[in-house]
């Protein structure tokens, strides 16, 4: 460990962390980022283009609720329209029992040199 260093952190999606969490914790690390923009197992295939994985499942749901991981935890997910913001309530329920903060981030609507406003969840 290096001194003065406070937080050992790491962001993701989460397929590999029931099986890295062991070495990571050895590690050092104490806090956790998750990326999780959906609870539809199909769109969270999708997303990180793998099949059969699934972080929102009950496998999964010790380690959000700190039973197995006894770190900082923190969900991030990105609304965005046409794709999750059906979601934003299912979030809330899925996570407020849980020792974790989460936070909901606008869609940052760049793709390369244009704008894509269309999904953008704050533009009318």
């Amino acid at each position: 460990k290096l001194e003065g260093l406070k937080t050992i952190a790491v962001t993701t999606n989460g397929i590999n962390l029931t099986r890295l969490l062991p070495r990571l914790k050895e590690a050092g690390l104490n806090a956790i980022n998750i990326s999780l923009d959906t609870l539809v197992p199909a769109k969270f295939e999708f997303i990180v283009r793998r099949k059969g994985t699934n972080l929102s499942s009950k496998a999964t749901a010790p380690i959000l609720a700190g039973v197995l991981c006894p770190l900082y935890l923190q969900v991030n997910c990105v609304v965005i329209r046409g794709f999750n913001e059906d979601e934003v309530l299912d979030f809330v329920d899925f996570t407020k029992d849980l020792p974790l903060d989460v936070r909901f981030i606008e869609y940052m609507p760049f793709d390369g040199k244009y704008c894509c406003f269309e999904i953008l969840l704050g533009q009318k």
